[in-house]
């Protein structure tokens, strides 16, 4: 199965791609093309470091997000992708990609979906409002990504405790150690059953 992975910072997530492939927990899996929408980032030096394509397609380098979708869609169709994961992707896809990959989109986002997920809800801000709501629990959902912010079938969620020391940072770096990686690499295996 080819992978093409959307990235937007570090590319934590895609390190833990990565390493599945590359250890065989992921088998008969590549990735075949990692795109920024971003320049400079981390994850194109991690992409670069592992031999993987890369490319930086922004948003801000298009009239309108038909177009920047437009890009994004024959990128990932020239590179032939049977899947793609938005790992971090700071951006909204729009028609063309949902249509042409229909069903074959998932995303990572950092907590118990429906909890704190839509418009606005992504990197810190999600665990600054678990903590500011006083949850007990938050953890990561993997799910398929339709035309609604955060609102496609569940596959996959992994759930931790907030503990009463926690700050935004110690909750996002747990959430993406304990959960975000782990379920991140079984939903991918799922999929490629």
């Amino acid at each position: 199965m080819k992978i093409g992975v959307l990235v937007s910072g570090g590319g934590t997530n895609l390190q833990a791609i990565i390493d599945a492939i590359e250890s065989g927990e992921l088998e008969n899996c590549s990735i075949a093309t990692v795109v920024s929408s971003k320049p400079g980032v981390y994850a194109l030096e991690r992409a670069l470091i592992h031999g993987i394509p890369a490319a930086v397609i922004s948003r801000k380098d298009f009239v309108n997000l038909e177009e920047f979708d437009a890009a994004i869609c024959g990128h990932m169709e020239r590179a032939n992708v049977d899947l793609i994961v938005m790992a971090g992707f700071l951006s909204i896809v729009g028609d063309k990609l949902l249509s042409k990959f229909a069903g074959r989109i998932i995303n990572i986002h950092p907590s118990l979906l429906p909890k704190f997920g839509g418009k606005g809800f992504y990197g810190l801000k999600v665990h600054e409002e678990v903590i500011r709501s006083g949850e007990k629990t938050t953890g990561a959902t993997v799910h398929f990504v339709n035309e609604g912010v955060d609102e496609g079938k569940i596959i996959l969620q992994k759930e931790i405790e907030v503990r009463s020391d926690d700050t935004p940072q110690s909750l996002q770096q747990r959430v993406m150690e304990e959960c975000e990686w782990e379920i991140l690499v079984e939903a991918i295996k799922r999929i490629g059953k």
